[in-house]
């Protein structure tokens, strides 16, 4: 129920999946509606700071599942080769593009030299600030890296639907209950 095995993810695999695609759309939706606000709109300093701490907590949680990733064995991946070698390659794009959107994202708000504050708990520093052109720059990745990233999270859903409704696969009961099923 824990741990992963060849027939599926475990428990802690399975919320912090969940947890990040809740994150993920939640940070785009409030990303892309907090770029339409004005100056005295009251929603103007709030809405970044809210972005900001989510999207420091995503990155923990993705450094986290990450490493758990990495200490677990992975269940075997269900379709043709050439299906099972896009889902890898997919997977691994997914990482790659959110710690690029939070890299991204670190580097706008930082570029100022001041740290972001996460919740009011804590204060992540500015590592690095004062680049040429950093936050305008950083600004653009982010932008760009979002929508590529949730344009990938929509494929990988469809794909997950496929395998379940198409293939008759237990793709997608894997990623709800721990242990998964020993069919395919």
């Amino acid at each position: 129920m824990w741990r992963n095995s060849v027939h599926g993810w475990g428990l802690p695999s399975i919320l912090l999946h969940w947890l990040s695609a809740v994150l993920v759309v939640s940070l785009f939706v409030l990303g892309w509606w907090m770029t339409g606000l004005g100056y005295y709109d009251r929603w103007y300093q709030l809405a970044p700071w809210w972005h900001k701490s989510l999207g420091l907590m995503l990155l923990g949680l993705t450094l986290l599942r990450l490493a758990w990733r990495l200490s677990q064995p992975t269940p075997e991946a269900h379709g043709v080769s050439w299906e099972r070698m896009l889902a890898h390659a997919g997977h691994g794009l997914l990482y790659v593009l959110l710690l690029t959107v939070m890299l991204s994202g670190y580097l706008i708000s930082t570029a100022e030299g001041q740290g972001i504050s996460v919740f009011g708990v804590f204060e992540v520093p500015a590592l690095l600030s004062g680049l040429p052109r950093q936050a305008t720059l950083a600004g653009e990745v982010h932008w760009y890296v979002a929508w590529a990233l949730i344009v990938l999270a929509v494929g990988h859903t469809l794909a997950a639907v496929k395998h379940h409704i198409l293939d008759r696969r237990d793709t997608l009961r894997r990623m709800w209950w721990p242990g998964g099923s020993r069919r395919q």
